[in-house]
């Protein structure tokens, strides 16, 4: 191996959404001669004044990552991007100012884009370098749903069915007003009037307006959701009804519904594709699992009691888009019960395969990760690591990190629905066997990666090398 090959540090926010599309993107990457240092973001950011110079994949560019975006570039390091959230975006000009920042954008080197659309709606960003290129991928998380990797959850779907028997799945997607940590909210925590409240992690970047629009719609179609679980575990007592929260929220308004009702459970264990893999049918409201069950040709509802066609069309409207749509709760009903008696199948249609084909590139031929290895090849970061920083800017980006680190792990530990508590349910405890078995399961797919090593690099980060 070319010893100024450039490490590639990759990092991972939530594990059961986006740790097995990393895994197989750091195999490729390794097997092509990259080191990889993959695992918690938290984690990778506390260590990154200690990490070689390298590659940083960001998977957002927000505002929120200006601060973390300067150090890691006074380190030493370049950084290349995608926004994980593009697929389901709001309308352009609350995208820039929600998902984008002049500061970081500035300081990626390669943008990867989920399909044509995202790379138009990068395009068109006022603050984009000129000379910034845009590379159509696809993302790894695609890869998961093509059918040469769906093999890779077969344990866990034969699992859950045995598990849960014949079930109905619920996916929330409401941490904008039902956050696990109550600051990632839309909204901070307030007893003053909504027109004085201060926005949350979640609304930084947009207008007022817009976020107290957006709570509101997203507080009533909570509350249809929550009215809706007793109607369906009456309509349908043989099946069991699994809500699945998304990894940002808090269990306690679905754990009561567990309680009062018998066939109703809570589950948010492992990657989403499993359950979708496993269910009779999906039932969501704008979520990016409509599109992964249009994927995998799996029966999706988007439910739209509460419907307000600039939310529910123009910010979240492709995976509502590729699902069958219920505006009742009559409406759903009747669907979902010509779903469980093989009358009606997966969305489809000429207009869905359109509109996937425009948002999702790399659906055959390579793999997203190969794509985005190979650009990273042409780029020359197999040959050569990037340019060493000066000894000022290193200092400084050191101690800056250093700071940081302690700040983020004193707050970690206060009192209450703290950060260390969040990290945690985020990114579980992991062991180098854990990903082994991950990667042995790629591997027998694929007929590749038998040469892969894994190590411990620090606690909740790992090396991964070919």
């Amino acid at each position: 191996m070319n010893r100024s090959v450039s490490p590639l540090i990759i990092p991972v926010e939530s594990q059961v959404r986006e740790l097995d599309a990393k895994i197989l993107l750091s195999c490729i990457a390794a097997e092509c001669g990259f080191p990889v240092i993959m695992g918690s973001r938290a984690s990778v950011h506390f260590k990154m004044a200690a990490m070689p110079r390298g590659i940083y994949l960001a998977k957002s560019m927000r505002t929120l990552s200006n601060r973390m975006f300067r150090i890691i570039r006074l380190l030493g390091h370049e950084i290349v991007a995608w926004d994980e959230e593009a697929l389901v975006h709001p309308p352009a000009d609350t995208y820039y100012t929600l998902r984008l920042s002049p500061v970081t954008v500035s300081m990626v080197s390669h943008l990867f884009a989920w399909g044509q659309e995202n790379a138009d709606l990068f395009r068109q960003y006022p603050a984009l370098p000129e000379a910034t290129p845009i590379h159509i991928t696809g993302n790894p998380r695609g890869d998961m749903l093509r059918p040469e990797i769906r093999g890779y959850f077969d344990e866990q779907v034969e699992l859950l069915k045995k598990q849960y028997g014949d079930f109905i799945l619920i996916n929330t997607n409401f941490s904008d007003v039902n956050p696990f940590v109550p600051n990632v909210g839309l909204f901070l925590p307030s007893d003053q009037k909504s027109e004085t409240a201060c926005l949350g992690q979640a609304g930084k970047g947009m207008s007022l307006e817009f976020a107290t629009g957006l709570r509101n719609h997203k507080q009533a179609i909570l509350a249809d959701f929550i009215e809706m679980v007793p109607a369906l575990q009456r309509t349908f007592p043989d099946q069991t009804i699994v809500i699945r929260p998304h990894p940002s929220e808090k269990y306690d308004i679905y754990n009561e519904l567990s309680v009062r009702f018998k066939n109703v459970v809570v589950d948010n264990s492992g990657n989403i594709i499993p359950w979708l893999l496993a269910c009779k049918a999906m039932i969501h409201n704008g979520c990016t699992t409509g599109l992964e069950a249009y994927m995998l040709r799996i029966p999706a509802i988007s439910y739209l009691a509460t419907f307000n066609e600039y939310y529910d069309y123009d910010f979240q409207g492709l995976p509502t888009k590729l699902s069958h749509q219920c505006f009742s709760l009559d409406e759903l009903l009747m669907t979902l019960g010509q779903i469980l008696a093989g009358e009606i199948a997966a969305a489809g249609g000429m207009e869905r395969k359109v509109l996937i084909d425009h948002y999702l590139a790399a659906q055959e031929g390579p793999l997203a990760c190969e794509r985005m290895v190979d650009v990273l090849i042409a780029s020359g970061y197999d040959q050569q690591a990037p340019s060493t920083s000066p000894m000022l800017m290193r200092t400084v980006g050191w101690l800056k990190c250093n700071i940081r680190a302690i700040r983020a792990q004193t707050n970690m530990r206060r009192s209450g629905p703290n950060r260390k508590k969040y990290q945690n349910h985020r990114f579980p405890e992991l062991t180098v066997a854990d990903i082994e078995r991950r990667i042995e399961r790629f591997g027998k797919l694929l007929n590749r990666f038998d040469y892969i090593r894994v190590s411990v690099h620090s606690r909740h980060i790992f090396n991964i090398s070919g």
